[in-house]
């Protein structure tokens, strides 16, 4: 069966259960409280860290760098936003953890990892070699 599909299922019909589990034991005004109080935090948040990321960016335009990583970071921040948006405790916990500045770093260094690196050996990238110079002389004699 697709993976997808099941992810689309599975994660709603989880967080449903895990709703009515804390609803039980929190009650159930307490439960969209605390839905709505994760929701407001995060994109708070969101929005903090995704001016920070554009300052950083911004930064590495003027001194002429790429800012590959900003790029990245942006999207994975709006990406931690909609998380936080969409109304459950799992996908606020995945939505923190991509928004928190240590452990989006982490994800996205082992995303480029295994995107970019993994078929690729590091030596077989480097060619040792040496440049020979010949005079004119040596040019016309041949």
């Amino acid at each position: 069966m697709n993976s997808l599909l099941l992810i689309i299922i599975g994660i709603p019909a989880i967080e449903i259960l895990i709703l009515i589990k804390v609803g039980q034991q929190v009650g159930a005004i307490n439960t969209i409280l605390l839905i709505f109080f994760t929701a407001f935090i995060g994109i708070y948040y969101a929005r903090f860290e995704g001016l920070n990321t554009l300052r950083s960016g911004l930064l590495n335009l003027y001194q002429n760098k790429v800012p590959i990583y900003e790029i990245i970071s942006g999207a994975s921040i709006a990406i931690a936003s909609a998380l936080l948006i969409l109304p459950g405790f799992i996908t606020d916990c995945m939505g923190f953890l991509i928004l928190f500045p240590f452990t989006r770093k982490l994800l996205i260094k082992n995303w480029i990892e295994k995107k970019y690196y993994k078929n690729r050996e590091t030596k077989a990238d480097i060619v040792d070699g040496e440049i020979i110079e010949q005079k004119k002389e040596d040019k016309n004699e041949l």
